[in-house]
């Protein structure tokens, strides 16, 4: 009787928290509503099934308990039942699978005037393709993939030479437009998913998959990769904003084209050595840095990362914060170099700046260091080298006192917060995993000398 009574509440209770539980889908922005409905439709079929399974069993507890002079009978075969059951059970399968087969046909029809936008993943970033006036995407190879061309932009594709390229994690898509959404990965396996769209996608290294929708109501939603893609896969977040039309053709001829990024020279040493000047106040004339004036060394570091660096407190990403105060003593600075060709030259003129070593200013246990740096090696390299394709920095060899206070700044927040911040995001998360600031100095002890 006791199991009787446990399964009898067991459903009630189920049914109870499925009607008053606060978890439910996020608000439905896009045309997709039949997937809710689909969605809805397997939770009734199942939910009957589980009622009556569970009800069933309560039954036949109360009805075949053990009674003195009673024997059970045996029946092994009915076939009256087992035609019931095979009917019923088709007819639940088919009830499930059918609308879902609906709903997949409509998803794998892209409408004729449905513009088109590619996503491109990798470990752990997202960044974005829309095509010229063409309406064409120009081709692309992985091979071609590197430094100066992240996309794998093929130069000889003619259709690719007005493709806007977004780098950033920030995806802006028109409001009531429906969209193809093409995907490809860099790397590993990914899934591109916006749970307000109802919408994902596996990403499969050498394959193009795609899936559409059209946006209809404006805001700001997570991008999320919903495929184990490595390490931090948690923190691999991009955004997605609908906007108005004009907002967004506003926004889309910001970026941009294969052909500008194509025409951009590269840094000049001696146009940077001016401008160098100023920073060299504080960083030293070989950007060795000055632990007096808070300021970290910049000789061998990633061109690519110092260009980032600057363009953040040019765009206010970094220094906007009162309580970081260096980072908003430097953010000023910043502002003395007028442009990106600006910020090319003065990067490539730190970049013939002869490297001297860092004496280390930490002592921790480099023992419980290692252990801790597995962790961060899977993006900034097994030596502390740093990963361009990862977005990660130097660490090695470089100013010590400074990763500790950066790292100490992601823990508490006070870097990593702005909007535009994707990777200070994902720093700040991944810095949770150093307990205090002794796992912080035995984490740089390693570091350092690698």
């Amino acid at each position: 009787m006791a199991m009787a009574i446990v399964l009898v509440l067991l459903v009630v209770g189920t049914v109870a928290f499925h009607y008053f539980s606060p978890w439910w889908f996020t608000p439905l922005a896009s045309n997709w509503e039949m997937v809710d409905q689909t969605v809805d439709l397997t939770f009734w079929v199942t939910g009957a099934v589980f009622v009556v399974v569970n009800l069933f069993m309560a039954w036949t507890v109360v009805r075949y308990r053990h009674r003195a002079g009673h024997r059970a009978h045996f029946e092994p075969e009915n076939k009256k039942l087992e035609w019931w059951l095979t009917i019923l059970t088709s007819l639940g399968i088919v009830a499930m699978l059918a609308p879902g087969l609906t709903v997949w046909a409509k998803f794998v029809t892209v409408p004729d005037n449905a513009g088109v936008v590619e996503v491109l993943g990798q470990q752990w970033s997202w960044s974005y393709r829309f095509p010229g006036d063409d309406g064409k995407l120009g081709t692309t190879d992985t091979r071609l993939i590197s430094l100066d061309n992240p996309f794998g932009m093929n130069p000889q594709d003619p259709a690719g030479r007005d493709d806007r390229l977004v780098a950033g994690s920030e995806l802006r898509l028109p409001l009531d437009k429906p969209v193809r959404v093409v995907l490809r990965s860099k790397d590993v396996l990914h899934q591109f998913a916006v749970p307000q769209f109802r919408v994902k996608m596996d990403m499969v290294p050498g394959m193009i998959t795609q899936f559409w929708l059209t946006p209809t109501r404006t805001g700001r939603f997570d991008a999320l990769c919903e495929q184990l893609c490595g390490l931090p896969h948690f923190a691999m977040r991009g955004r997605v904003v609908v906007a108005e039309a004009t907002e967004f053709a506003d926004w889309l001829a910001q970026q941009p084209t294969y052909t500008q990024v194509l025409a951009q020279t590269a840094g000049d040493p001696v146009a940077g050595q001016a401008l160098y000047a100023v920073c060299s106040a504080c960083h030293g004339q070989e950007g060795e840095g000055n632990r007096e004036l808070n300021a970290p060394k910049l000789s061998g570091q990633g061109g690519w990362y110092l260009a980032k660096q600057l363009k953040a407190y040019k765009d206010g990403v970094r220094g906007n914060r009162d309580d970081d105060v260096y980072a908003k003593q430097m953010a000023p600075f910043a502002t003395t170099l007028a442009d990106d060709a600006a910020i090319r030259d003065v990067v490539a003129y730190i970049g013939s700046l002869p490297e001297r070593p860092t004496p280390a200013t930490i002592k921790g246990n480099a023992g419980r260091g290692k252990a801790l740096y597995s962790s961060c090696a899977a993006c900034h390299g097994g030596l502390g080298q740093g990963l361009w394709a990862t977005g990660a920095p130097r660490i090695s060899r470089m100013s010590d006192w400074y990763l500790a206070q950066q790292l100490r700044n992601f823990r508490q927040g006070i870097r990593g917060g702005h909007a535009q911040d994707f990777a200070g995001s994902q720093m700040a998360s991944m810095s949770k995993a150093l307990a205090d600031d002794r796992a912080i100095d035995d984490l740089l002890s390693y570091v350092h000398p690698l």
